[in-house]
């Protein structure tokens, strides 16, 4: 089962280094979207919940984020602070860099997890699966999510300032993540899903 699906959008890049003075730190990553899927109750009301969860999620985000960098890093490729135009039809992300990595149990799930994840310009893309999930279905589902995902998100300004329609996020994820339980999707599903909800197909 998958326990969470996060959308961030990454940062700065690190900054260079100033002769005698300490490194500063990369701008901070950004949590655009977040969803969980069948996690107990905490204590405390529901606001407190809310953004209990939320401290958690955005916790998880920055590590993706620094996956995220690392990765650009040992390519030997710039970090990608900006968004400079947004697609308006899905496109193919089979060749965005992704990885995987472990979170020890109680942080902040319960039971150790594994983020999959994926980037493309200054966003990043992170499932959260339990241990035994099957994580090559999690790479390809993040592919066919995340496309799909960035025809709903709206630029608000230069850089990576970007809006999510939460709606279309909630639809997607109904369809092609159902309870955070992941399916074998076929081409024939995913057109009529494109097609319900309005969605370009890919060229």
């Amino acid at each position: 089962m998958v326990r969470a699906f996060i959308l961030l959008a990454l940062g700065g890049a690190d900054p260079p280094a100033t002769p005698g003075h300490a490194p500063t730190s990369p701008a901070p990553c950004r949590l655009l979207y977040a969803r969980t899927f069948g996690n107990p109750p905490r204590p405390g009301g529901p606001p407190r919940q809310r953004l209990r969860r939320k401290e958690e999620l955005l916790a998880v985000a920055r590590q993706v984020a620094s996956q995220c960098r690392l990765l650009q890093s040992s390519l030997g490729r710039p970090s990608s602070p900006q968004l400079p135009q947004l697609p308006d039809e899905p496109i193919s992300l089979q060749d965005a860099p992704g990885g995987l990595f472990q979170l020890p149990p109680g942080d902040p799930f319960p039971e150790r997890t594994t983020v999959a994840w994926l980037s493309f310009l200054a966003l990043a893309f992170a499932l959260v699966c339990d241990p035994q999930e099957n994580l090559s279905l999690a790479e390809i589902t993040l592919r066919r999510l995340a496309p799909r995902l960035l025809v709903s998100l709206r630029l608000l300004g230069p850089g990576a300032d970007v809006l999510l329609r939460p709606e279309t996020a909630d639809l997607l994820l109904d369809r092609l993540l159902p309870h955070g339980q992941m399916l074998f999707l076929n081409e024939r599903f995913l057109q009529a899903t494109d097609r319900e909800m309005g969605i370009k197909a890919s060229r």
